[in-house]
């Protein structure tokens, strides 16, 4: 199979490297990322400058490309010209260093990878390592963790080849793609895995106002901790559970439910 990776902690990052390495024994691999870290980029599009890509070489030796734009970009690129010579079979974006979960989707780069595939509708999955032994997931994962979790791409990546033929095997329904996240535990700590639901997390948002030193204001938006609600079911609760999450998202973001309720409304005015 042909597989095109991305990501977006950039061409140079470790979880990219150990993804290639895992798919290269069985798959044919070619990795097209950013050129820098573009984490929390969303699905965002290069439209008011040019896009160049050039040739590096990864930690190991092995190919890439990096390209100047945004994850989304990069499908894009491998996708829509003739930058690659056979179009992917699948498309892999990850493995991301830390979760994205529940609303974290919205925010997430490496997911807007996988998600500009499913709207070219070619099989696609995001995966993120989620390090058990830092809050929120501390008290939670306390029951099966022993010291502290090492970033363990690893066992993520060994994952993804196995369900990246599972995915190829088998059919989704149209636009619609898998985020896989993998707590970053060895494998004979994992309990198991749960297919699940995209779940709740929530950013109170901080936002610092400072001062520079010509007495203007300036703002710095940060990384406080993020709020869980861990339902059952959810990808949030299965991870902070030890278990890996296997989410299907479908680019419908409609709210059904409430269309009956909107129809209802008085629009005879217009």
């Amino acid at each position: 199979m042909r597989v095109l990776l991305t990501n977006d902690d950039g061409v140079q990052a470790e979880g990219l490297l150990v993804l290639r390495q895992v798919l290269s024994r069985s798959a044919e691999v070619t990795v097209l990322a950013p050129d820098r870290p573009r984490s929390a980029c969303g699905h965002s599009v290069t439209l008011h400058k040019p896009l160049r890509v050039s040739h590096v070489t990864m930690a190991d030796g092995s190919p890439a490309m990096a390209a100047t734009g945004t994850p989304t970009d990069c499908v894009m690129l491998a996708l829509r010209t003739d930058l690659l010579p056979e179009p992917p079979d699948l498309v892999i974006s990850g493995i991301n260093n830390g979760p994205n979960l529940g609303w974290d989707l919205t925010y997430s780069g490496t997911v807007s990878g996988a998600m500009e595939a499913a709207i070219s509708n070619v099989p696609a999955i995001s995966v993120s390592s989620v390090r058990l032994d830092v809050a929120p997931y501390t008290s939670d994962a306390q029951a099966f963790l022993s010291g502290k979790a090492k970033m363990n791409y690893e066992v993520a990546a060994e994952f993804i080849a196995d369900l990246a033929v599972k995915l190829l095997s088998n059919s989704l329904p149209k636009h619609t793609f898998l985020n896989v996240n993998v707590p970053s535990v060895p494998k004979e700590v994992l309990r198991g895995v749960q297919v699940t639901r995209q779940g709740i997390r929530r950013y109170s948002g901080m936002a610092d106002t400072r001062t520079d030193p010509m007495g203007n204001t300036y703002y710095w938006l940060g990384g406080d901790l993020p709020e869980d609600v861990l339902e059952p079911g959810a990808d949030v609760h299965a991870v902070a559970n030890g278990y890996i999450s296997v989410t299907p998202i479908q680019m419908d973001l409609t709210a059904h439910a409430s269309l009956d309720t909107l129809r209802d409304w008085d629009f005879a005015a217009w």
